[in-house]
């Protein structure tokens, strides 16, 4: 018989921070929060001087922060609570959706990644999700991330050939002169551009030439 995972509720309240330098966006996150079974909201901050030194005397269970503020990034910030303080699980809140940034906050400690126009379930489910240690990214982000993972699977399926033929158009060869040096003809040459175009996502040779430079294909 399959057993599903339940999450696992300490017998006290989840103790929830909050720092964004929006003081409307803190107002609405504390209204949000403020009678929801199992979670306290310990304090809200605008800036990290301030944070920081309440952490000093407490600590919460879960830190929700604003991936840009003044003074220090949220990036900046979540590496320094990670290192600091290893039990407070974090959860980035962005109204941007750049998957970029939302690597950068993972990578930095970030256990959740949210839009900030969030609906109040799937901000509490985030706080109960990371409060047991697991991650929690908001559907938009998943499926940005689904995307690029099988964008570099389809970078890493590129052929010895395609390679080759990469190399020598970053090298400014012609077609023609791709073909004689491979000895293949100028449809072959043509029909694995094409390919590449697509597995690479580029829109043509130029740039075909400036993503292969700029991720190390040659």
């Amino acid at each position: 018989m399959r057993l599903t995972k339940q999450l696992q509720f300490p017998p006290f309240m989840i103790k929830v921070a909050i720092i964004d330098d929006q003081l409307l966006i803190l107002k609405g996150l504390q209204k949000l929060l403020t009678n929801v079974d199992k979670i306290e909201i310990t304090g809200l901050f605008t800036d990290a001087e301030t944070l920081l030194e309440r952490f000093k005397k407490e600590l919460p269970h879960v830190l929700i922060l604003d991936f840009q503020m003044p003074r220090q990034s949220g990036i900046e910030l979540a590496a320094y609570v990670a290192k600091a303080y290893p039990s407070v699980k974090m959860i980035a809140l962005t109204h941007v959706d750049v998957l970029i940034q939302m690597k950068e906050m993972l990578e930095t400690g970030c256990l959740g990644y949210l839009l900030k126009d969030v609906k109040p379930a799937v901000l509490i489910q985030a706080i109960e999700t990371v409060y047991t240690g697991e991650q929690f990214l908001d559907e938009a982000f998943k499926i940005q991330l689904f995307k690029s993972i099988e964008q570099q699977h389809e970078k890493n399926q590129i052929t010895r050939r395609e390679k080759e033929i990469l190399k020598l158009l970053v090298q400014q060869n012609s077609h023609q002169q791709i073909a004689n040096k491979l000895y293949l003809s100028l449809r072959t040459v043509e029909n694995h551009q094409s390919n590449l175009l697509q597995k690479l996502n580029a829109s043509s040779a130029d740039s075909l030439v400036q993503l292969a430079i700029a991720e190390g294909l040659v």
